[in-house]
C-alpha cells in the first residue's frame, strides 16, 4: 500500500477529529504519530489497521467513516491538488462520470505505485448510473461515494449517490443525477489561481 493514501487518511483524522484523536488512531494501529511516509510503499495491512483503529477509536461505522475521508479529500480548500486533477475529467458532472473508467490509468500516470481496481460505470438510463469496482473493493466505493457527493456539489449538480448491492450480489454505487445545473458550480480554471 503506498504510504500516501494511508498519510492522507491520518491527515483527515487529525483534521476532522484533532490531534489528540489522530494519536490515538495511530498508536492503537502501529503507525508513526508524526505519519507514514508517503512515497513509501507499506504492507498491505498498514490500511486496514488505520481503518480499524480509527472506527474503535472515534466510534464511528466503517462506511460513513471512509465517505467522510473521500469527502475530505477533494473538499480542502488549502489542498486542492486531488480537486483540481478530478475537475481535469470533465466540464460538468456528467462529462466527468463519463471519464471515470480512465481514472486508474491516470493515476498510474502520476503514481505509478498506487494500484486502483478498474472503475466501470454503467448508464441505466434516465439519469440512473451505477459504479462498480473489478475486483470488488468495498472500502474504494465508500471513499468514492463522499468524493462523488463533493464533486457533484462543485460542478452544481444534484445528485443522489447511494451504495447497493448488484446483481450479481458484488457492492456498487447507485447515482441518480437528479439535475446536473442545479446551482452554480464553483470556478475552476485548468491553471492553478486563475479561477
Amino acid at each position: 500500500m503506498l504510504g500516501l493514501v494511508i498519510r492522507a487518511f491520518q491527515r483527515f483524522i487529525e483534521d476532522t477529529y484533532g490531534a489528540a484523536a489522530a494519536a490515538a488512531v495511530a498508536q492503537r494501529a502501529g503507525l508513526p504519530v508524526a505519519g507514514v511516509e508517503a512515497m513509501r510503499i507499506h504492507q498491505a495491512g498498514l490500511a486496514e489497521a488505520a481503518i480499524a483503529a480509527a472506527e474503535a477509536v472515534l466510534g464511528r461505522p466503517r462506511a460513513g467513516l471512509l465517505e467522510d475521508f473521500g469527502t475530505h479529500l477533494v473538499s480542502r480548500p488549502d489542498r486542492p491538488a486531488l480537486r483540481r486533477l478530478l475537475r481535469f475529467g470533465g466540464a460538468g458532472f456528467r462529462d466527468f462520470l463519463a471519464s471515470i473508467e480512465d481514472l486508474p490509468g491516470r493515476a498510474r500516470l502520476a503514481l505509478p505505485e498506487l494500484a486502483l481496481p478498474q472503475l466501470e460505470l454503467e448508464d441505466r438510463g434516465g439519469g440512473r448510473l451505477t459504479l462498480s469496482c473489478r475486483p470488488p473493493a468495498p472500502d474504494l466505493l465508500h471513499v468514492a461515494a463522499g468524493i462523488l457527493r463533493a464533486l457533484a456539489d462543485d460542478y452544481g449538480a444534484l445528485v443522489v449517490v447511494e451504495p447497493e448491492a448488484a446483481a450479481d450480489g458484488g457492492p456498487v454505487l447507485a447515482i441518480d443525477l437528479l439535475d446536473a445545473r442545479f446551482a452554480a458550480a464553483r470556478p475552476f480554471a485548468l491553471v492553478a489561481g486563475a479561477s
